[in-house]
């Protein structure tokens, strides 16, 4: 008999999920993990960053209280307090969630694992067996050819999490996720920052006009920004790097922060060995995130798409569900909410208006962008930005797309709408609390079903 019914490499947001749901429909469960039970996402990803912009957040309130009738000094940045409180939120979430897997009587391996045999784990010397494998090892910042990290002057998101001041320069490489949250975290807190990005505009799988709008936003906040310039080289000075670009222009900072995206961690850990499906690092599933082993699963950051914590989550529920033999429907990967939580936010589901013409043909597909000037609670707070829709032509809403603060906490309805195959007809009766930001959506959807209200036709 084997050792586990289920025995998960990997316990961040994909291998945990995915150890609560298999127990909790009565399997027998093992978990390995070398590091700390949360993985990247709670300990040196989705939290801590966060925790970070929020901390912007207040400075930006406290500078520009005087816009509110406040009177308000900032006085600096206290970068001990700021990391006493993003350290705080993640100890208080890893207690919990340790002391969650205790209870459900989850076997926690924790060592480095790899896997050694089709069906077989071994963690620090130690063989385990198991009916169903998860590969959930998670990813690792990526760096460029020839741009090696020192950890001093040219970091990655991870030192930068730990720095205990705040830079007086930043050059960021990288105008993606990552690289627009710590730009815009390191603007708040006071720095000089200017974002290195080699494809034509910033967040650039977003929609089109998503990127103008946060363009423009970081342009009128000083952030400057290189788009369509690839990186060269880097030389450490007495006072920090200086980065050469393509077109041989110097830019001189304190530190360079790679934000180039993240790589797959399966290097030694066996899956070539026993002989995975593999390309560039990465492990191949289908839509069930089966490999081509038998019994062998793959969720996460391994797996080729979207790196986001809570497509790992949702896959790792699924696999559990699947081996559990409950048939779960496949996750669409259009329908995984995206975020930016720079200043302002960044937010979408669905397809882009060209993705959409693309797919259905540009004749068959209309857009509606409906302007945050128009709702109250966007201008009691002050922001700027927009709710655009793109629907099939008498069909449903096949992309939505969210600029503006805060603006990620709508992304719940958002998603609901798009993964539902909702109508414009079907949103705009529904009923919206005011003043909410979540009324754009309402207004939007009411727009687009053809009887605006708080939007100029």
């Amino acid at each position: 008999m084997s050792d586990f019914d289920v025995l998960i490499l990997g316990a961040g947001s994909g291998g945990y999920s995915c150890a609560l749901r298999a127990t909790q429909l009565g399997l027998r469960v093992g978990l390995v993990e070398k590091g700390n039970l949360g993985g990247t996402c709670l300990h040196i990803g989705c939290i801590p960053t966060k925790a970070l912009l929020h901390a912007a957040e207040v400075a930006d309130s406290a500078r520009e209280s005087a816009q509110f009738g406040v009177q308000a000094t900032l006085e600096g940045i206290d970068m001990t307090g700021v990391n006493s409180y993003k350290d705080g939120v993640v100890q208080r979430l890893f207690k919990g969630l340790t002391g969650l897997m205790k209870s459900r009587g989850i076997t926690y391996l924790q060592g480095t694992g790899r896997l050694s045999g089709p069906r077989e784990v071994t963690v620090d010397g130690q063989a385990y067996t198991a009916e169903h494998v998860v590969l959930a090892s998670g990813s690792y910042p990526k760096s460029l050819p020839g741009l090696d990290i020192d950890g001093r002057f040219v970091i990655t998101s991870e030192e930068a999490l730990r720095l205990d001041r705040v830079p007086a320069s930043v050059v960021v490489l990288g105008g993606g996720v990552i690289g627009c949250e710590f730009a815009s975290v390191w603007r708040s807190f006071g720095a000089e920052v200017t974002i290195v990005e080699a494809l034509p505009r910033l967040v650039a799988l977003e929609d089109e006009a998503s990127s103008k709008a946060l363009e423009r936003a970081f342009r009128k906040r000083g952030i400057v920004f290189k788009t369509g310039t690839p990186f060269q080289s880097v030389k450490t000075t007495d006072d920090g790097v200086a980065v050469t670009v393509e077109g041989g222009e110097v830019i001189e900072a304190e530190l360079l922060l790679v934000a180039v995206g993240r790589g797959p961690a399966t290097d030694g850990l066996g899956y070539d060995e026993q002989g995975v499906a593999m390309d560039r690092g990465f492990v191949l599933a289908d839509e069930r995130c089966r490999t081509n082993l038998e019994n062998v699963w793959a969720v996460g950051d391994i797996v080729p798409g979207l790196q986001l914590a809570h497509r790992g989550f949702q896959q790792g529920i699924f696999v559990a569900e699947e081996i559990a033999g409950l048939s779960p429907t496949p996750i669409d990967e259009s329908g995984i909410p995206r975020v930016t939580y720079s200043h302002p936010e960044v937010a979408s589901v669905g397809l882009t208006e060209t993705q959409a013409g693309e797919q259905y043909g540009v004749d068959a597909v209309e857009a509606l962008t409906y302007d945050l000037g128009g709702n109250g609670k966007s201008q009691i707070l002050k922001t700027q930005g927009f709710v655009k829709l793109v629907r099939r032509k008498e069909g449903p809403v096949v992309g939505v797309h969210l600029v503006g603060d805060r603006v990620g906490e709508l992304i719940g309805e958002a998603q609901l709408i798009y993964n539902w195959e909702g109508y414009p007809e079907d949103v705009a009766p529904l009923v919206h609390a005011h003043p909410t930001q979540n009324e754009a959506l309402g207004e939007a959807h009411l727009a687009l079903a053809g009887k605006p209200l708080h939007a100029h036709s």
